[in-house]
């Protein structure tokens, strides 16, 4: 948008001689604008989805022998468990198999 205002200003507002440094500077701001969102944008890590729960300490709600069901941050995950839980035991998520959460228990 700022190289389209530059051009603009180019055109029908600056005087002769004056266009092309008005046209390369408004380039020059839409670079380092589109530089400095696009960083802006990507500061944090993702604070959303399944990917957000690796690592994270649950309960397990019903036993977990192989398959359950677990409480993770206030929500109910189906959960594979290979060690077994018995339900009330924290577990820790260690990964994920498209909507089931891999856990293990914290002794």
């Amino acid at each position: 948008m700022i190289l389209l205002i530059g051009i603009a200003l180019a055109l029908f507002v600056v005087s002769d001689g004056w266009e092309w440094p008005v046209i390369i500077g408004a380039g020059i701001l839409e670079v380092a604008e589109t530089a400095i969102t696009w960083k802006w944008s990507r500061r944090g890590a993702p604070k959303v989805g399944v990917e957000t729960l690796i690592g994270a300490v649950g309960r397990v709600v019903t036993d977990c022998r192989q398959h359950g069901t677990v409480r993770v941050r206030g929500e109910i995950w189906q959960a594979r468990c290979d060690v077994g839980a018995d339900a009330d035991q924290r577990v820790r998520v260690r990964g994920r198999e498209n909507l089931t959460l891999i856990v293990d228990p914290i002794d």
